[in-house]
Order: structure tokens, then C-alpha cells, then sequence
């Protein structure tokens, strides 16, 4: 199942562990104000960085397992 867009159903999942894998896209721009990608999130989750991309433009695609996961061969 891929979530797209809700902050809310994210950390609902993460809380119970439920996230075999993040992909998150990172665009550099400043904005000043707005939610956290983790908002409602109350312990810590502790993932490791699987793969990483930067693109010409700046953009950085990242993707994050949680610890406990076993990574496919």
C-alpha cells in the first residue's frame, strides 16, 4: 500500500509499526511555516537510510527502513 499525502495515516502507522518502508522526496525550498513530516509521532523511530538520490535540480529522493526490518535480496 503506498500514502500519499496524509500526515495524519503516517503517524498512525508509524506509531504502530506499521511502515516496512519511507520514500520521501525532498525539495529545498523555505516556506517558514508548516507540519512536520513525524507531527503526532511519540517515540522516536529508528530507521536507517537504504538509498539515496540528488537530482540536478536539487531535489533529493530518500528511502528509510525501520531497523527491525529485513531488507528483500
Amino acid at each position: 500500500m503506498v500514502i500519499m499525502g496524509s500526515g495524519s495515516i503516517i503517524s498512525q502507522f508509524t506509531e504502530a509499526g506499521l511502515i516496512d518502508e519511507f520514500q520521501i522526496v525532498l525539495c529545498p525550498i523555505v516556506l517558514g511555516a508548516g507540519r512536520t513530516l513525524f507531527g503526532g509521532v511519540t517515540s522516536r523511530p529508528s530507521l536507517k537510510r537504504t538509498h539515496s538520490r540528488t537530482f540536478k535540480n536539487g531535489n533529493v529522493f530518500l528511502r528509510y527502513e525501520p531497523e527491525h526490518a529485513q531488507s528483500a535480496p
